[in-house]
């Protein structure tokens, strides 16, 4: 008879543990954060800031936020779905959206610590990389950008967003090698490029594409946009407005719509002892019931015998 070795003990059992929540559902990377989130002990408690970007099918959300002992705490946040208030009603995730959400959160969070009117940003966005200036009141404000589990390729559209909330006047650890139009073999930003994806030219080439070489897909496509009355060359001039429009209010305006009056729910509810209890005595009352039709049934069948 062959011996099997016990690879796994007792012992590596009783002192196995699990990981973090997080990181068995994949959605944090652990390693990448604690870099994001240890502070010097000579900064006594200062919180360390984070430029949070993260895309959904159909939203982008952008927050700054710190980490603290009992949680995270968001200091603000911008989402593209606030952009049609700005003039902007479809192609709220792309590259040129990332890029409008970004510039909300920067407006938005130095008005709320009213630092707007000292750090401007790159009002112009002419695609070339910018870094904020100190200026000699206070420092600018500072964010460590927080990518999550998105692959960091150039082009991606969390650069757009990084891009948006730079010329908005944030001060962000940056290199422009990231950026949409950044040239490996000639090692240099073609600004061109860049400025033509923050102003959605990319999707106002592939809109002239489609209405030359498959009209119906066109349709079907950019349905919305038609609806909109948008048309390729549109594209530039609506981006300009939309940025105007975020300098003018970037504050945040609470939703009218009013909470739902019964919410909807996927699973049954939990009763509590008394319910189950008394369930239970009226499943037992049908069973004997039950139980009583069925012997008075037989009862009837032996008299008619």
């Amino acid at each position: 008879m062959a011996f099997v070795k016990t690879l796994k003990t007792r012992a590596y059992f009783k002192r196995f543990q699990v990981k973090f929540k997080r990181r068995r559902q994949g959605k944090t990377d652990y390693r990448a954060r604690i870099r994001l989130i240890n502070q010097d002990k000579n900064k006594y408690n200062t919180p360390k800031y984070r430029f949070v970007v993260r895309f959904t099918n159909k939203d982008i959300t952008a927050q700054i936020i710190s980490a603290s002992i009992a949680g995270d705490l968001v200091l603000a946040a911008a989402y593209s779905h606030e952009l049609p208030r700005y003039g902007l009603e479809v192609g709220l995730t792309n590259y040129a959206a990332a890029y409008c959400t970004g510039l909300l959160l920067a407006r938005r969070v130095l008005k709320m610590l009213e630092m707007d009117e000292e750090y401007e940003g790159n009002v112009e966005a002419t695609g070339d990389d910018f870094s904020v200036e100190s200026a000699e009141s206070r420092r600018p404000f500072r964010a460590l950008l927080d990518v999550g589990l998105v692959r960091t390729t150039t082009g991606n559209r969390v650069f757009g967003a990084l891009k948006g909330a730079l010329d908005g006047g944030l001060d962000i650890p940056h290199s422009d090698k990231r950026f949409a139009g950044f040239k490996k073999d000639e090692k240099q930003l073609d600004a061109e490029v860049h400025r033509k994806y923050i102003f959605g030219g990319h999707v106002a080439s592939y809109m002239r594409m489609l209405m030359e070489d498959e009209p119906e897909k066109y349709q079907t496509h950019f349905i919305e946009y038609i609806k909109r009355g948008i048309e390729p060359d549109d594209m530039e001039e609506l981006y300009k407005k939309v940025h105007a429009a975020i300098r003018a209010d970037p504050t945040l305006v609470k939703s009218s719509k009013e909470p739902p009056k019964e919410h909807k729910r996927f699973n049954l509810k939990k009763l509590t002892y008394d319910e189950r209890k008394a369930r239970l005595i009226e499943r037992l009352n049908a069973l004997n019931s039950s139980a009583k039709d069925d012997a008075e049934y037989d009862d009837d069948d032996d008299d008619d015998e």
